[in-house]
């Protein structure tokens, strides 16, 4: 069954490559579909990959080879909870070391512009727990690229 809301992402002429590569990196995601151009169109030609059906940890997505018209913006970014510095690593560095950059506060971008936090629990639990503790995880985060489990479990204890 096709779902109602499904994320669409633009890419130049290489979300089959992104997808792909979400699919061997992240759990309880692969590529579903490839549909290819029925014509010619302003990006491509008849034959060309027109767009690929995937899924990123269980999230529905359609990546659309719209051409170079349009860039990926921080505006939009996949969020991946994590449960521990292992796992924060792991996802960071898949991301960063395939072409990708870091950025700040457990943020980094991959090969195609595309957004992500690699977020641990422990950092989303202390801001939600509000207050002091909240305020020290925060100032605690605010300096780091990846976000350090422990350094974030002692700025909670205080």
């Amino acid at each position: 069954m096709t779902p109602k809301n499904v994320i669409c992402l633009w890419f130049n002429k290489d979300a089959l490559e992104a997808a792909t590569f979400y699919a061997a990196t992240f759990p309880d995601s692969r590529v579903s579909a490839v549909h290819k151009a029925p014509g010619d169109y302003p990006s491509g030609k008849q034959g060309d990959v027109l767009t690929v059906e995937f899924t990123v940890f269980g999230i529905p997505c359609l990546g659309l080879n719209g051409g170079p018209q349009f860039k990926q913006s921080e505006a939009f970014s996949f969020q991946i909870s994590t449960d521990d510095q292992e796992e924060t690593d792991r996802y960071w560095e898949a991301i960063v070391s395939n072409g990708g950059a870091e950025s700040q506060c457990g943020w980094c971008k991959d090969r195609w512009g595309l957004s992500w936090q690699i977020t641990p629990r422990v950092l989303t639990d202390a801001l939600a727990a509000g207050g002091s503790e909240a305020k020290r995880a925060f100032e605690a985060m605010m300096p780091m690229r990846k976000i350090d489990v422990a350094v974030i479990e002692a700025a909670r204890r205080g």
